[in-house]
């Protein structure tokens, strides 16, 4: 893993939508907090939804007011995709509004230089950007197939917890985006803060 060479605060723009899968947000999102803590000014997160409305996790057990909409965002230099259970993705994949509007931001975001970072299924909602073309890519092990299926131009890795593209990185099931985050903490400001974290977490 070659360090970055990294002074300014990277702007971390948390995607969350209407039954998100809760550790693939909470998990990643708290690395990053953490990583903060230890080294003030090293990220600015905060989330984004389609709009300024609060959105409900997976089974309802809580709601999120996100912090600005596609409309009203700072301009981020990552943007974390968090995953669903399959059965929404796959509604999220043929919902056009939520196509043209959350995922045509998050197209135009990735043309304009900003790291894509998907957790889990995160990486079936890409599948009508074009963004994984071309790309090793893959997700959580119940929609291997179908990422596959969804984008013949990709090469979909299986048995694997993560995939650094640069500018695209996407993690296998709910828990490697704990890993995910972790290796780019390490990659953006060195492997000492990366490992001061996984202390803090007690993470085996």
């Amino acid at each position: 893993m070659k360090q970055e060479q990294n002074d300014k605060t990277m702007n971390v723009a948390f995607l969350i939508y209407d039954q998100v899968e809760v550790l693939d947000l909470n998990g990643p999102l708290d690395v990053f907090v953490k990583a903060n803590v230890v080294r003030p000014g090293s990220y600015n997160c905060y989330t984004v939804g389609q709009s300024s409305e609060a959105v409900y996790t997976e089974a309802n057990t809580m709601k999120i007011t996100p912090t600005y909409d596609v409309k009203t965002v700072p301009k981020p230099d990552m943007i974390v995709i968090p995953g669903a259970n399959p059965d929404q993705v796959m509604k999220y994949l043929q919902n056009d509004d939520f196509q043209e509007t959350v995922m045509g931001w998050v197209k135009n975001c990735y043309h304009d230089n900003t790291v894509v970072f998907t957790i889990c299924t995160g990486s079936m909602h890409l599948s009508r950007t074009g963004i994984l073309d071309h790309y090793e890519i893959t997700t959580h092990s119940m929609l291997l197939d179908a990422l596959e299926e969804y984008n013949p131009k990709s090469i979909v890795n299986r048995n694997i917890r993560f995939v650094d593209q640069e500018r695209l990185i996407t993690t296998a099931g709910i828990t490697a985006g704990i890993d995910g985050a972790l290796y780019l903490v390490g990659k953006h400001y060195g492997k000492e803060l990366a490992d001061t974290i996984i202390e803090l977490f007690e993470y085996q």
